[in-house]
């Protein structure tokens, strides 16, 4: 599955020749052809593209130019070994040979499409968990400010009237410096974005300098790609350097916040919630129906009040990240506070903490790791009366390690832990509960007897069993996938939602008890 490619309403023409000298590449043939866009997929192929033909695990991408060429491609830009196969194909175009085809690509597709990056001021946010929500609130802000806003994250794009949902955090080079520039031809000034450690590894933000970057945190996750959690947080530490970024703010919660402020290469200011030292702090943070109410002091005394419209200490954190970013952009504090009103920070974020339901309470978030579902479960704990019940899986093919560390967090602060699927992708599903299932078995955390543990599925029963067996004053948390409509079931994509699904079985809860007798207790006789 992937996004509709999306390109501006007017492209520009670029000479191969000049592009060529942009980039370091040697030309090999007419450096009198232009190119208009520049495209990864064969298949997506349009007139006037630049082809680039990436090496792959099994096959080079340059075994595909000949097709991208008989598809309306004007140029080739690959290594030497696809060089070659592209003139032993017989393609008549000209070849731009790079010694690394992925970290000339960014460059390559931002000068193309006329550095669109440079006409907006941008905001980029890394970090394990968070990312999302924080440019979701950085996006509400900009729009109350009254900026034109774009938007580019795990759930989706967004600019003006179009909506394109997301395959990854971060698109490739191509249709990121495509989408930047449409962004840019329907007026956009101000970019919101998240900036996942896999799209700094390859090179998919590359040709892009954020006016400011922002830092969540840190915790175990993605290490099937990383190999270390040194090598993870290296990757993130680029972020912060003169060649992607002009200013940054990292929140100090954590000691991979604090290392991150002080390895920094560019201007940092700091943020804490929790006690650390830091140029802002959160103080007075009240919870209250719907969210929190806090302050932000500086430490020369100034203080920022505003509200975030969603549960749980992490999301203030995020909050006070969207909140300094923005004053380290340039904007007012005082104009900020007015444009947000007394609501704050009022975002709704599709599959973070999204509350469906009061009596049960059911909650759908994407904490798909063990930090992640620790924070969710610990935010939820204190203002659940009945029992909180878990519902989660962990994803197939990615970090194994992660599988038993979530079982452990959500048998120590869950009443109920009910493992199931999550995107099993190639992976027998069995093996991958079974894990999870050791890790939650193996520590409980509590006195007291230990929480109830329970195996279903498919996912979408064991939300439906778990939905309508809660009592009213319990809470229930539907956790891993978020916002997220389909799942990866051996090669095969089902559709699965868990707000669908869960919405389903409230509405049977609803109807069960519609179709109930009244007892004459019910209907109000008394007895002495």
């Amino acid at each position: 599955m992937s996004s509709p490619r999306i390109l501006p309403p007017a492209r520009r023409q670029v000479l191969v020749a000049d592009l060529a000298a942009h980039v370091g590449a040697r030309l090999d043939g007419d450096p009198s052809a232009n190119v208009a866009s520049v495209v990864l997929d064969n298949r997506r192929t349009v007139p006037g593209d630049l082809f680039a033909a990436v090496p792959g695990a099994r096959v080079h991408g340059a075994a595909f130019a000949d097709d991208a060429v008989r598809r309306g491609a004007t140029a080739v830009l690959t290594d030497a070994a696809g060089a070659q196969i592209v003139r032993d194909a017989g393609c008549a175009v000209p070849v731009l040979v790079v010694e690394d085809v992925r970290a000339a690509l960014g460059a390559s597709a931002a000068h193309v499409h006329g550095e669109p990056a440079e006409v907006m001021t941008t905001f980029g946010v890394t970090g394990t968990n968070g990312k999302t929500t924080t440019t979701f609130l950085l996006d509400h802000a900009l729009r109350a400010l009254g900026r034109r806003t774009g938007l580019v994250g795990t759930v989706e794009t967004r600019f003006g009237e179009t909506v394109v949902p997301s395959t990854l955090t971060t698109p490739e080079a191509p249709e990121l410096q495509g989408w930047l520039a449409a962004m840019v031809a329907d007026d956009v000034d101000t970019l919101a974005m998240e900036v996942s450690s896999h799209s700094i590894a390859m090179h998919r933000v590359d040709g892009i300098v954020f006016d400011v970057v922002g830092f969540t945190n840190l915790s175990q996750d993605h290490l099937d790609f990383h190999g270390t959690f040194e090598e993870y947080f290296a990757t993130k530490a680029e972020l912060f350097g003169p060649q992607r970024a002009r200013r940054a703010v990292v929140v100090v919660d954590d000691e991979w916040g604090a290392r991150m402020a002080r390895e920094a290469r560019v201007p940092v200011t700091t943020v804490a919630t929790a006690g650390a030292d830091a140029d802002w702090t959160v103080r007075d943070a009240e919870t209250e129906a719907g969210g929190t109410r806090l302050t932000l002091v500086h430490r020369d005394g100034r203080r920022v009040p505003t509200r975030v419209a969603l549960p749980g200490g992490f999301n203030v954190a995020n909050a006070a990240l969207a909140c300094v970013m923005l004053l380290e952009s340039g904007v007012d504090a005082d104009e900020l506070v007015a444009a947000l009103g007394p609501e704050g920070f009022d975002a709704r974020v599709p599959g973070r903490m999204e509350v469906l339901s009061d009596a049960p309470r059911v909650v759908v978030d994407f904490a798909h790791n063990a930090d992640a579902l620790e924070l969710a479960l610990r935010s939820l704990r204190t203002t659940t009366p009945g029992r909180l019940v878990v519902v989660f899986g962990a994803t197939g093919e990615r970090d194994r390690g992660k599988r038993p560390h979530m079982g452990a967090v959500a048998a120590r602060w869950a009443d109920v832990v009910v493992v199931t699927d999550d995107d099993p992708h190639g992976e027998p599903p069995a093996p991958i509960r079974a894990e999870v299932l050791a890790g939650a078995r193996a520590a409980t955390g509590r006195e007291g007897p230990g929480p109830e543990i329970l195996e279903v599925a498919p996912r979408a029963e064991a939300i439906r069993q778990t939905v309508l067996e809660a009592g009213d004053s319990d809470t229930v948390l539907l956790a891993g996938r978020g916002h997220e409509t389909v799942q990866e079931v051996d090669g095969v994509d089902l559709p699965l939602d868990d707000r669908v699904e869960a919405r389903a079985a409230l509405a049977a809860r609803t109807a069960g008890r519609e179709r109930t007798p009244a007892t004459p207790h019910d209907e109000g006789d008394t007895h002495a």
